[in-house]
């Protein structure tokens, strides 16, 4: 007899911290390893600044190593470390296309997808955090908001 567990999928959108289901239940195999989710971003140096697009597992570790310019290269050279804009992907070699797709984006394509969302191109990172660790769950999360 297999053994199965099934796992709901929630997301946030970048304007609300209000949990979305994400699609229908994923069923696994019990000992099956499931796979890790990812989050392509974008960041500014300012509004309709300087634009940088990553991919990662761990979003608010990255943007939180963005911001202390713990990354050398681009982002730390040119000052990116507004979170604009971000998405969630159930499975990172989705994510992984998905940023190759949006680097080959003009730069036009690119500012209308963070419009779209985030038209003030308010910095979302507390906005994120607070997405995913609700104070109300114990997640204050304030070492990384430093």
């Amino acid at each position: 007899m297999q053994r199965y567990t099934e796992v709901l999928f929630f997301t946030t959108t970048p304007t609300t911290s209000s949990l979305r289901r994400q699609g229908p239940i994923q069923r696994y195999q019990i000992g099956d390893a499931m796979p890790k989710a990812g989050y392509v971003y974008i960041l500014a140096s300012r509004r309709n600044g300087t634009l940088y697009t990553g991919v990662t597992h761990d979003v608010a570790r990255r943007v939180w190593e963005h911001k202390h310019d713990l990354i050398e290269g681009f982002t730390r050279q040119y000052q990116i470390h507004r979170l604009v804009y971000y998405e969630w992907h159930r499975d990172i070699r989705d994510a992984i296309r998905r940023e190759k797709q949006i680097k080959k984006w003009k730069r036009a394509w690119k500012i209308r997808l963070i419009e779209e969302r985030n038209p003030e191109w308010r910095d979302l990172y507390d906005e994120l955090l607070d997405a995913l660790y609700p104070p109300e769950l114990g997640g204050g999360n304030s070492e990384r908001r430093q």
